[in-house]
């Protein structure tokens, strides 16, 4: 048994009506009841059903001194996730269906965000065979993916996609083309050149996006493409999407937010794969959010250890890691344009319908996996704060809004703000 939670002085998105809602066993009860069970005050938050991340690197295995899933869930916790997709490029690679089982009942005993493991598509991410790919959906993968590689095998690719379509999964892509990408460590461009750093052209984007298309379209396999950085890139999925083509897509927040000019600073906090782009592409980003072309937001949540950010430009890691404040920089950047309802859509059913699951409601029967954000209150991002590892972001300091006060999984509070 679960038991019974009462949450009030809470208003729905699009309400101005305080409510309360009641959970019992994992579900909602109802709303308006007589309150049973324990009983917390919203504050007058805004309750919306928690957020699902299908694009984070929680480290486990092999490399928890940058994340693990006690330090990894919690951090999504904090953030109002209530669902998340681990990658698979750890040591080892989730390619063995008994890591996608001990991943499992490891998170399932947290009491923290609930993990559902992506898998690998080929055997050590190397791109060459594939992997067991009927048994690692059986043993509970959920999305099949060589995301921190890139698949530079388009044949291996394409009976990937034939073999994931024949299970009912979706393959999920990094498109980028190695070999235009390089040794580039940001955008190809006037900042590059003027820095005197190797640049990673938006072209390497756009002509792997452009390859898979055309592999989707030989198959008729569902396809994600993850972290869009590129005005090209965007409108090559757009007009996949206008042929008919089984294409989703995912945009971060530091490419919305975020541009290339900040490597001025030659600072590795801002080196990330792909690459902080121009202006000009986060504004195009943007506009695909609006339109509907873009699909969910996703963090790529990428965790490092700080003496591995503090190395040189040329040799620190790829990654930005911030789960625990991507609500409150769309929010406060861009919730104007966007508006709540859409924002909370594309962090909700946005990524629930890339991967094939029921969308989330607050409808009585529904799992009780609620977030309640503070939309007004100002407050300065202090990574010391965080539950990640990564206690660092490019957004330290900064004032932002609509941090989440609590977050429940299944019933049960898997976070609450202090």
């Amino acid at each position: 048994m679960q038991g019974k939670l009462t949450i009030t002085n809470i208003k729905r998105v699009g309400s101005d009506k305080t409510e309360s809602v009641t959970v019992e066993n994992g579900k909602i009860k109802g709303w308006n009841l007589p309150a049973e069970g324990d009983v917390l005050d919203g504050k007058g938050g805004t309750v919306a059903p928690a957020f699902l991340e299908i694009h984070a690197h929680l480290r486990e295995p092999g490399q928890t001194e940058k994340e693990d899933l006690q330090s990894g869930l919690a951090a999504a916790a904090a953030g109002g996730y209530g669902t998340v997709v681990c990658m698979p490029n750890t040591s080892p690679v989730i390619d063995d269906p008994a890591i996608v089982r001990a991943l499992i009942e490891k998170a399932n005993g947290l009491g923290l965000a609930r993990l559902k493991p992506s898998a690998a598509l080929t055997k050590g991410q190397k791109g060459e065979a594939l992997a067991e790919l009927t048994y690692l959906r059986d043993a509970g993968a959920v999305m099949f993916t060589d995301d921190g590689r890139t698949n530079e095998n388009a044949r291996v690719l394409r009976l990937g996609l034939e073999y994931a379509k024949s299970l009912g999964m979706v393959v999920s892509v990094h498109a980028e083309d190695a070999t235009l990408r390089a040794d580039g460590v940001m955008n190809e461009g006037p900042v590059s050149e003027a820095l005197g750093l190797p640049g990673n052209p938006a072209a390497a984007e756009a002509a792997r996006i452009a390859r898979d298309m055309e592999l989707v379209a030989q198959t008729g396999a569902r396809l994600h493409v993850q972290h869009l950085s590129t005005a090209r890139g965007l409108d090559i999925v757009r007009e996949a999407k206008g042929r008919g083509l089984p294409v989703t897509c995912e945009v971060c927040p530091h490419h919305l937010d975020l541009t290339d000019e900040k490597l001025r600073e030659f600072d590795a906090m801002y080196k990330v794969a792909p690459p902080l782009r121009t202006q000009a592409d986060a504004d195009h980003l943007l506009e695909g959010l609006l339109d509907g072309s873009v699909d969910c937001i996703s963090t790529d949540h990428a965790p490092h250890t700080r003496a591995e950010k503090e190395r040189d430009l040329l040799d620190a890691p790829f990654g930005i890691a911030y789960i625990e404040v991507a609500f409150p920089v769309m929010w406060t950047r861009f919730g104007d344009k966007l508006g709540l309802p859409k924002l909370v859509d594309l962090m909700t059913a946005g990524p629930a319908r890339v991967m094939g699951w029921p969308v989330p409601t607050l409808d009585e029967g529904e799992n009780a996996d609620l977030v309640i954000l503070d939309l007004d209150t100002e407050r300065e991002v202090n990574p010391a704060e965080f539950k990640s590892k990564a206690k660092f972001t490019p957004w330290q300091g900064q004032k932002l809004r609509g941090f989440p006060l609590l977050t429940v999984v299944d019933g049960k509070v898997a976070f609450q703000r202090a």
